[in-house]
């Protein structure tokens, strides 16, 4: 047998890992080590684990062969493609990666906000096609305007894949200067610059404490209540708030805008006897005499209520009677259904056996649609 050194590779390829545009087109060689008992015609190459045809290989020396490839797609994987020399026997001699793929486009639509005036959070957009087929890393880098050095963010994909956190140490009534830099193999892109000042770009934790509630017997209203949002108490600012709401079998919501800077509002025009889901968000505005409005908070938490159920009087016109005729038998089959487990004879039946048992559906009503409570 054939004495090898064991640190001899038994092929080079040529050239090792490059990187190409898309549309390039490329000729590789592999060269058997002298220490190889393998010849030109003893070799074939794979691509991605595709075998490549005969007709693109050439023989140069006696160990040495080549193989044409045309018009490179980007590549699959942004680790490159696997170009791989084999030996007859399938063994693998050597392999390169393939870097096929554009440069990187100029990273564009910068968006920023800060929660509470303690952070900032930007996202961006990595141009017009995005799509480069190789690994591109995206920086974000901020300065304060008139002075100052670069910093750059450090914690990215926080709120998206295009995304940086800046989580504190920023300066208030200074503007920044924000932008991103893309770059790959092939080259670099650089935003354009966007000017901002943390007070323009404030938003808050979505208003705390909503309490949804009857309006006495009202069946057509419900009270909404909430409190500011706790983080901002402390800082001179204006705040508009949104109320949307909607019933409990339906995933379509009604927006109120008009609430202003008032924390409650009455719903009115409502369904009678029905569950309904609301929630409040918050936007600050004139933080420290800022100009600009601020950004939406997320949407609180939905919080559920009912409002009471429609009494006919006796003798009125009903147009929908059978529909109410449908409703008394279904309590009334609960009813008796509810009386078995609870009434002890029929000398127990009476109006308070009936009270309690209007008591308990209602409880069990409440339970089942999450319904708070009147505070």
């Amino acid at each position: 047998p054939l004495s090898v050194s064991p640190a001899a590779d038994p092929a080079v390829i040529s050239p090792q890992d490059p990187t190409l545009l898309i549309g390039s087109s490329l000729v590789a060689t592999c060269t058997v080590s002298p220490d190889f008992p393998l010849k030109a015609e003893d070799l074939y190459w794979t691509l991605n684990g595709r075998r490549l045809p005969a007709a693109s290989y050439a023989a140069l020396g006696p160990s040495t062969l080549s193989v044409a490839l045309a018009r490179l797609n980007g590549s699959r994987q942004q680790s490159g493609d696997n170009l791989v020399c084999h030996s007859r026997d399938g063994g693998i001699l050597a392999g390169s990666c393939l870097y096929v793929g554009l440069p990187p486009e100029k990273p564009v639509n910068i968006t920023c906000w800060s929660k509470n005036m303690k952070d900032l959070t930007c996202k961006w957009a990595p141009g017009t096609e995005g799509e480069t087929f190789l690994h591109t890393n995206y920086t974000l880098k901020y300065k304060l305007r008139w002075y100052g050095r670069d910093n750059t963010c450090q914690e990215y994909h926080t709120a998206g894949p295009y995304s940086c956190h800046i989580p504190k140490d920023l300066a208030l009534f200074t503007p920044y200067e924000i932008w991103v830099e893309a770059s790959n193999r092939l080259g670099v892109a650089v935003s354009d610059v966007v000017m901002l000042d943390i007070l323009d770009v404030v938003t808050t934790d979505p208003p705390s404490d909503v309490h949804v509630s009857r309006v006495g017997d009202l069946e057509d209203q419900l009270s909404v209540r909430w409190s500011s949002p706790p983080a901002l108490k402390d800082f001179l600012f204006q705040a508009k708030y949104q109320i949307q709401y909607r019933v409990e079998d339906s995933s379509e919501w009604k927006v109120v805008d008009d609430v202003g800077n008032q924390t409650s509002c009455r719903l009115a025009g409502l369904r009678p006897g029905t569950v309904y889901f609301v929630q409040v968000r918050c936007n600050p505005f004139g933080i420290y005499g800022s100009k600009k409005a601020g950004i939406w908070s997320d949407w609180s938490n939905p919080t559920a209520a009912s409002t009471p159920r429609s009494e006919r009087v006796a003798g009125g016109c009903d147009p929908k009677g059978g529909e109410q005729n449908t409703t008394l038998r279904r309590e009334l089959k609960q009813f008796f259904g509810w009386v078995k487990k609870h009434a002890y004879g029929c000398s127990n039946l009476g109006i308070k056996l009936y009270d309690q048992w209007r008591v308990w559906l209602q409880k069990s009503h409440k339970t089942r649609n999450q319904v708070g409570k009147e505070p």
